[in-house]
């Protein structure tokens, strides 16, 4: 199983009301588990009784509520958003890249318009590039993080105004 079937398994799994999914195959073991907005993928390689299994957060879902609803204090401070903006934010820890390779344009630049599926910018994790995908309909109005610099977890990456 690749990094992008566990990917579209932590899709399915949000959108339905599945608490938890569970997959063995020979070598490993996937472990999907929805929580209150977000889902917590563990994976466990089968390894000899030295090795430390692996373990990832990853979220499932790349936008976030309407810029109105309660923050983080620190997220409210780095990026003040217009009460009319929906903020994309960063599902993983990893390095933010609005190009999809060096020669290519921008995924996503100010005035770009988006809709759910729209990629957005890359964003490279335990040297995967990952796609980040707008889940609104709208138009960007601000780039909040520049290109190759690193990302947290759930830190805002685009304000997007809502069509």
């Amino acid at each position: 199983m690749d990094f992008k079937q566990i990917q579209e398994l932590i899709k399915m799994v949000n959108k339905s009301n599945i608490g938890e999914l569970t997959i063995e195959q020979k070598d490993f073991r996937v472990t999907i588990k929805q929580k209150e907005e977000h889902i917590t993928q563990v994976v466990s390689a089968a390894a000899p009784a030295h090795a430390a299994p692996v373990h990832a957060v990853a979220p499932a879902a790349a936008a976030s509520q309407p810029a109105a609803a309660a923050e983080k204090p620190k997220a409210a401070e780095a990026a003040p958003a217009a009460a009319n903006t929906i903020t994309i934010k960063s599902p993983m820890i990893g390095t933010f890249y609005r190009k999809s390779s060096p020669d290519k344009p921008n995924l996503a630049d100010i005035g770009t318009e988006v809709t759910p599926g729209t990629v957005v910018c890359i964003i490279e994790a335990m040297k995967l590039f990952n796609e980040i995908e707008s889940e609104v309909k709208g138009k960007i109005v601000k780039v909040l993080v520049d290109d190759a610099s690193p990302v947290e977890y759930d830190q805002p990456l685009f304000l997007v105004e809502p069509s």
